[in-house]
């Protein structure tokens, strides 16, 4: 089925919908949706083509998740995980090269950016807070 179709009937129905009140754009919490917006461009269902970015299982780096279209037919052999590890600025080159060079999705190229950005941000280790000095009595 063509992605347009496949658009049209999960557009307003299905389980990864998060609808809230006075949002007028719904919330996505499917795989390979990397902004989690609900919107033809971004959803990780309907494209042959797909990207999606997730923490690596050791918490060190983050795993780029991809589709093969040749292998549209066979989900097992389908999903693709490259795990990047090689320290925050190298590999969101290699994240950038892999997306631009081989002219895979290259609209989603920011979106994947920011995303491996935030998860690689969230494994930092929070600053140490200061101990406040006490007042002498």
């Amino acid at each position: 089925m063509s992605a347009h179709l496949v658009w049209s009937i999960i557009r307003n129905n299905n389980a990864f919908l998060k609808k809230k009140r006075n949002i007028s754009k719904p919330f996505s919490t499917e795989p390979n949706n990397l902004t989690n917006l609900s919107s033809y461009r971004y959803n990780g269902l309907i494209h042959k083509k797909t990207v999606g970015i997730v923490d690596a299982p050791d918490k060190k780096g983050f795993t780029v998740v991809y589709k093969k279209a040749s292998k549209q037919n066979k989900p097992r052999q389908n999903t693709v995980k490259r795990t990047m590890k090689s320290g925050p600025r190298r590999s969101l080159a290699k994240l950038e090269k892999l997306l631009k060079a081989n002219r895979y999705r290259t609209d989603l190229t920011k979106a994947a950016l920011r995303r491996a950005s935030a998860v690689l941000r969230s494994q930092k280790p929070l600053p140490a807070k200061k101990q406040k000095a006490k007042k002498p009595e």
